[in-house]
C-alpha cells in the first residue's frame, strides 16, 4: 500500500500544500479573531533570523531604531488625502476607551508616516540635523478581507523605515539604497530568492508617494509575492504636518522623505518559493537550525557520541540542535525535521559508531551519504554554502522558465492565468491595458528598463512590464 503524503502535494492542491506546511511544520496557527496568526516557536524562530539579518542591514545603512506608539489620532490621517483614502478600507479605529467614548477616534497604527512625521517636526529645526534615518521593528493592523497565514493577516510583524533629508536627490538615492543594500542584499543573498527589482506603475503605488520600488519574487505556483517596498514621499507629508528645517543660507525648506517596510510576509515567501512536497526547505545562512544531529537509538554510548558532535558542530560555528528523544521513533522524529528544512542532518546510531561514520541527509538536494564523524565539522560549511547558492540557482531557474515574453494584453494574460509570468513593453501595455489586465485577476508587478535595472521614470523609453497573478 502507498504511503500516505505527509502534506498535500504541491500539484494537487497549492493553497492546501501552503495550509498543510504551516500545520505540520508547527510554524503558525489561526489567531481568535478573524485574520490574526499565532506565530509559534519555530515559526517565530525564523522571523528572528530575519530580523537579525534585515537589522543589521538597516544599521550598516545608517539608520537607528526607535519606537512610535500603537494609537494614531484620526485627524493625522485625514492630513494627507491620498494617505487616508489608499488606508481607509483596512483601518481598525477605537471609539471607546476606560468606559466612555472618546474625545476623538484613534486608529490602530496601518503604518506610521502620520504619527512619526509629528515627531519629525518636532525634532528637525536646522540643516545639521538632516538627515534623519529611523527604522522600528513593531506590528501593525489592516483590517483583512481575505487572510492567509503569513501572507495576508489583520495583525502582522515588519520594519517600516522612515527618513527625512535636505534634498530630492538625496531622499531619491536614500530609497534605492534601501533598495538595493537592505533588502535585495537580504532576499537574494540569505533568503535565497531571486527577486525582480521594479518600480510600481501610478495606481500600484504606496498612498501618499511619489515613487514605489519593489521586489517582487515569484512562489512556486508562478504567482508573484510583493518582497518588500521604498517609497519615494517627495514633500507631501513634510507639508501636511510642517516638518520644516532651516537651510544653510537661512531660508525655511520642506523636508523630502522616504519610507520603507518588509513584513512577516517574507515568512510566506520562504515556504512558496522553497518547500516541497516533503516541507520546508530553510536557506542555510537563515535557518535557525542548519544541522540537527540525532540519536537513532537510546544506547548510552550513541547519545554520548551525539552530543559530543553536537557540540563540535557548535564550536565550529554551525547553528546546531541536538536531538537524543529516543523515547520518540527516530522516523517520526527524522520526518518532523525534513517538515521543517533544517538543511542538514546528522544521523548516528550503533552501527556508525562502529565504522566511525555518521550518516549525512542534505534538506535541499536531498539524499544521505555515510560520512566520517571526525570530517563533518570540516565538511558541513561547505555544504551548506553549496545548499545555499541551489537554492537560489533554482529561484532564478523557475522564474526564467516561467516567465514569457510577449507583445499584446492577451498574451500576458494567458501567461500569468497558465501560472507564469509574462514581460511586454509598457509603450504597448500602458495604463488602459492595466486596466484590462485587472479584469483577469492581473496586475503590473512592477516595471524594469530594457537591461533589468530599475527605470528612473514610469515613462522612461524602453521601459518593460512585469505582469502576474499575485498573493
Amino acid at each position: 500500500m502507498a504511503k500516505a503524503p505527509v502534506v498535500t502535494p504541491r500539484a494537487d492542491d497549492f493553497p492546501r500544500w501552503y495550509q498543510d506546511l504551516i500545520n505540520k511544520a508547527e510554524l503558525a496557527d489561526n489567531g481568535p479573531v478573524r485574520g490574526t496568526m499565532v506565530i509559534r516557536p519555530y515559526g517565530y524562530a525564523l522571523w528572528e533570523r530575519t530580523q537579525q539579518e534585515m537589522d543589521a542591514r538597516i544599521k550598516a545603512a545608517g539608520a537607528s531604531n526607535a519606537y512610535f506608539p500603537l494609537f494614531i489620532p484620526q485627524s493625522y490621517l485625514t492630513r494627507e488625502a491620498e494617505h487616508v483614502e489608499g488606508f481607509a478600507p483596512e483601518l481598525a479605529v477605537v471609539t471607546r476607551g476606560g468606559g466612555k467614548e472618546l474625545e476623538e477616534p484613534v486608529v490602530v497604527r496601518p503604518t506610521s508616516e502620520t504619527v512619526v512625521n509629528a515627531s519629525f517636526a518636532k525634532w528637525v529645526q536646522s540643516y545639521r540635523d538632516l538627515p534623519l534615518l529611523i527604522n522600528q521593528w513593531a506590528n501593525v493592523v489592516r483590517w483583512e478581507m481575505r487572510p492567509r497565514v503569513f501572507l495576508r493577516t489583520t495583525e502582522f510583524l515588519w520594519q517600516e523605515g522612515h527618513t527625512a533629508h535636505a534634498t530630492y536627490e538625496e531622499a531619491r538615492e536614500y530609497a534605492a539604497r534601501i533598495h538595493r543594500e537592505v533588502y535585495a542584499d537580504f532576499m537574494v543573498n540569505v533568503l535565497g530568492i531571486d527577486v525582480v527589482l521594479g518600480r510600481k506603475t501610478a495606481s500600484e503605488r504606496f498612498a501618499g508617494a511619489v515613487n514605489t520600488l519593489t521586489l517582487e519574487g515569484m512562489m512556486g505556483d508562478g504567482k508573484a509575492l510583493q518582497m518588500g517596498t521604498s517609497h519615494e514621499l517627495g514633500q507631501n507629508f513634510a507639508k501636511a504636518f510642517g516638518t520644516r528645517y532651516l537651510s544653510g543660507d537661512g531660508r525655511e525648506e520642506y523636508v523630502w522623505q522616504t519610507s520603507w517596510g518588509s513584513s512577516t510576509r517574507m515568512v510566506g515567501g520562504l515556504i512558496m518559493a522553497h518547500g516541497d512536497d516533503s516541507g520546508l526547505r530553510v536557506p542555510p545562512r537563515l535557518a535557525p537550525v542548519q544541522v540537527v544531529v540525532l540519536a537513532i537509538k537510546g544506547d548510552e554510548a550513541v547519545l554520548a557520541k551525539v552530543r559530543e558532535v553536537g557540540d563540535r558542530l557548535a564550536e565550529a560555528g554551525l547553528r546546531v540542535r541536538v536531538d537524543d528523544r529516543t523515547d520518540t521513533p527516530f522516523g517520526r522524529r527524522a520526518v518532523d525535521w525534513e517538515l521543517k528544512g533544517v538543511p542538514a542532518r546528522v544521523e548516528i546510531g550503533p552501527r556508525d559508531l562502529e565504522g566511525g561514520t555518521a550518516m549525512l541527509a542534505r534538506r535541499v538536494p536531498g539524499g544521505k551519504e555515510p560520512v566520517a564523524v571526525d570530517a563533518l565539522a570540516a565538511l558541513l560549511p561547505g555544504v551548506l554554502e553549496e545548499d545555499q547558492a541551489l537554492l537560489l540557482r533554482q529561484s532564478r531557474e523557475l522564474r526564467e522558465a516561467r516567465t514569457a515574453e510577449v507583445s499584446s494584453v492577451g498574451e500576458a494574460v494567458e501567461a500569468a492565468v497558465a501560472g507564469g509570468w509574462a514581460r511586454l513593453p509598457w509603450a504597448v501595455l500602458g495604463e488602459e491595458g492595466e486596466v484590462r489586465l485587472a479584469e483577469h485577476g492581473v496586475t503590473v508587478r512592477c516595471l524594469v528598463a530594457e537591461d533589468g535595472s530599475v527605470p528612473d521614470a514610469d515613462d522612461a523609453p524602453g521601459n518593460v512590464a512585469v505582469v502576474a497573478r499575485a498573493y
